[in-house]
């Protein structure tokens, strides 16, 4: 369906979100604009879960945007926005594991292996000074090595699950697995990471892999410019 660009301009504040979307779809680079801040921070959290790295993630969450905004007018009401871009970021994520040719080991074959270097990726400590301990800050820092040590898909379950509290049945949809799964992964993750983080880990879930506005304003410059050369939207 091709799009015809309009100006861009700012949607009323009351405007449902369908009413956004529909202005995005007709190119108006001020209603994506508004999109894009409502989820920027859920998408960066679900593609810094599988690359485990800030650049990465931002590049992953930048290209998922574009394909999102190509695609925008095939979106169907019925489904949620936010599952519909989780998994959209979430193939662009794990597109780009495969195309560095990163190792991505199967959960059941992570647990079960005997590979030292596996085990270790799985029980290994951060290390922690005592002065580390100290505050909300480094309670977070000690929170986000936890979490980079679970296996690839703990992580976007627990991260889509604990900290952008998805519910059930949503981060089934948007990683399209059985709701039995997400709940055994999500179980699984909770457990590993008690091990080492005790009773800290509920105190800094909010600010783990904090999104700042910085991050949010960079993302959605970037993805408007490339919007605006490839015609999906110009400036007013």
């Amino acid at each position: 369906m091709p799009i015809n660009p309009r100006p861009a301009t700012v949607p009323p504040p009351d405007l449902s979100e369908a009413g956004v979307i529909a202005r995005a779809v007709a190119g108006d680079g001020g209603a994506f604009e508004i999109l894009m801040r409502r989820y920027n921070q859920t998408l960066f959290r679900t593609a810094r879960a599988i690359l485990k790295s800030d650049a990465e993630a931002e590049e992953a969450v930048q290209e998922g945007w574009l394909h999102a905004w190509r695609g925008l007018h095939t979106f169907r009401a019925e489904a949620r926005l936010s599952t519909w871009l989780v998994r959209i970021v979430t193939n662009e994520a794990l597109g780009r594991l495969r195309r560095t040719s990163a190792e991505v080991i199967p959960l059941e074959a992570a647990m079960l292996s005997t590979d030292r270097t596996t085990q270790e990726a799985l029980s290994e400590s951060p290390h922690r000074t005592p002065e580390e301990e100290l505050g909300r800050a480094q309670v977070r820092r000690l929170m986000e090595s936890r979490i980079d040590l679970l296996p690839e898909a703990y992580r976007t379950v627990f991260m889509l699950r604990a900290v952008e509290e998805m519910s059930v049945e949503e981060v089934a949809e948007a990683l399209c697995i059985p709701e039995a799964t997400v709940r055994t992964r999500f179980f699984r993750a909770r457990a590993l990471l008690r091990e080492g983080l005790a009773g800290e880990m509920d105190l800094a879930l909010g600010e783990a892999f904090s999104f700042d506005g910085a991050r949010c304003d960079r993302i959605t410059a970037s993805v408007l410019a490339r919007a605006r050369a490839e015609g999906l939207a110009r400036d007013g």
